[in-house]
């Protein structure tokens, strides 16, 4: 019994600190992106530079997860890398850039609500009458954050990012789920960031970059450092996306992984509080409240969903 606890608290914690990296890198990003990388670009440079690395990973250990998928395999991952990852990602990185990181994440924390109802709705499956609470309580809180009665109290381009991210967000779960679910993590992995370092590239091709040996100033609480760019590059790179994607991968060999993907709601709480220490980024009480309110409704909206997610990793933030 203490060694199966032992296991599980392995497990929570290689979620939460994969939580945490993923809310660091929200503030990392909007750093990049403010010593004047355009958020396309930098999905370019993360998407690419991550899946260099998980190739080079691949290599060194399963050179199984390399072949070249075909079929409904390959509409699948192609689905999976430019919509669920480079989608998300970039959508994401606007949200970011122009409305506070706490609320980005929530409107993209979205996705199990849109989940579910993609599968009452449209693939008419039975869920948990729970689900209806999880939509009142996430409409009724962003409604309070976005304070709503009032007018938009955010940027109206940020939050319709935040919303995209959100739709991208549920495309790789359901595509997770239901197109890859018998795949090897790692095998999915690598072939949805090459996709979407693919279709990034088209976009915004990695070569664009320039200055990376300028200064980028660390913003906010931090504004008194400086840093080279192409450092505040790397840690988006291996610690904002490379670290978080193995720690929660790997938790999912200690804990079930609908446990994982409700833990891993710690993250818009997480950039919350990192907007409001690093960025200066405070809610009222009332907003505090709405924020409260999406990410209990989040957590039930997970616990009710038909299935069990796959072993597929969060993309994160």
């Amino acid at each position: 019994m203490a060694r199966r606890d032992s296991s599980a608290g392995i497990g929570y914690g290689l979620v939460v600190g994969g939580a945490a990296l993923f809310v660091v890198n929200a503030g990392v990003s909007r750093v990049a992106m403010r010593a004047g990388i355009d958020p396309a670009l930098l999905t370019t440079l993360r998407t690419t530079g991550s899946a260099l690395l998980f190739l080079a990973f691949a290599v060194v250990a399963d050179r199984t997860a390399l072949r070249l998928p075909r079929g409904r395999e390959l509409a699948a991952l192609l689905l999976l890398g430019v919509v669920g990852v480079a989608g998300v990602q970039w959508t994401y990185n606007i949200a970011i850039d122009r409305i506070p990181v706490g609320m980005a994440l929530l409107l993209e924390y979205l996705a199990p609500v849109l989940v579910v109802l993609w599968a009452r709705f449209v693939q008419k499956q039975q869920v948990r009458r729970t689900m209806w609470i999880a939509v009142a309580m996430t409409l009724t809180g962003l409604a309070l954050v976005a304070q709503i009665a009032e007018g938009l109290a955010f940027d109206g381009l940020g939050m319709l990012a935040g919303l995209g991210a959100a739709v991208c967000f549920a495309v790789y779960f359901l595509v997770g789920e239901h197109g890859v679910r018998e795949a090897d993590p790692i095998r999915v992995v690598v072939w949805a960031f090459t996709f979407a370092a693919l279709g990034m590239n088209l976009v915004r091709p990695v070569w664009h970059v320039e200055g990376l040996s300028d200064p980028a100033n660390l913003l906010g609480a931090l504004d008194a450092y400086e840093v080279p760019l192409w450092l505040v590059v790397a840690w988006v790179i291996l610690l904002g996306t490379l670290a978080p994607f193995f720690m929660e991968l790997s938790a999912l060999q200690y804990l079930p992984a609908t446990v994982v993907t409700v833990v891993a709601t710690l993250e818009p709480v997480g950039a919350s509080a990192l907007g409001w220490v690093w960025f200066g980024e405070s809610l009222d009480a009332v907003q505090v409240l709405g924020g409260l309110l999406v990410v209990a409704g989040i957590a039930v909206a997970q616990l009710s969903r038909p299935r069990a997610p796959s072993p597929v990793p969060e993309v994160g933030g």
